[in-house]
């Protein structure tokens, strides 16, 4: 059987544009939500109707924990076995953001383990996901490929979007949102 999302707390790791997207969405599934966002201030996390938190007390309280931060230095292994183990064992974990945040060997244990409930991934640290992956063996996990942008929509919106940056680059010198900013100068 399933769960219902009705009356389960939602714990945000990241919440920029798309994870601040999944925390109203969920809201309407009257879920509560938490998130761990260092760079997120409280009235940014008031706006999306989110409890800003620490990242042991989002796990801890999360019935699900959706992962969406970039892979960086900061973030990478960050969902690491300890991080797992200070989740409910009646809870999820989901990661659609980047492969490398969670560690796939603690992960693969804790669902054989049943330390937690179950797991749905679309990105992996190797891609595709090696034949040997121990995550491939682990019970209670949905992997799906990582199809985010594989819609006429999706390329759409993407292709105006590096437009319209492209044309406030020229008409500003603006860099706005640049991840690799540093890189171009």
């Amino acid at each position: 059987l399933g769960v219902e999302l009705k009356g389960k707390t939602l714990a945000l790791i990241g919440a920029g544009r798309i994870g601040s997207s999944v925390a109203l969405r969920c809201q309407a599934f009257d879920m509560d939500v938490v998130v761990f966002d260092p760079y997120l201030t409280p009235a940014r996390a008031a706006e999306i109707g989110a409890e800003l938190v620490g990242l042991d007390e989002a796990v801890e309280r999360g019935d699900f924990v959706s992962i969406h931060v970039p892979l960086n230095a900061e973030t990478r292994g960050m969902i690491d076995e300890s991080v797992l183990g200070q989740m409910k064992p009646s809870s999820f974990l989901i990661n659609v953001s980047r492969g490398g945040i969670v560690d796939e060997t603690a992960l693969a244990k804790a669902l054989h383990n049943g330390r937690i409930a179950g797991a749905a991934l679309d990105v992996y640290e190797i891609e595709p996901l090696p034949m040997n992956s121990p995550l491939r063996a682990a019970p209670n996990l949905v992997m799906t490929p990582h199809l985010g942008a594989a819609t006429v929509e999706a390329q759409i919106g993407v292709a105006t979007e590096v437009a319209e940056k492209i044309r406030v680059f020229f008409d500003t010198g603006s860099f706005a949102d640049a991840v690799n900013a540093a890189d171009l100068l």
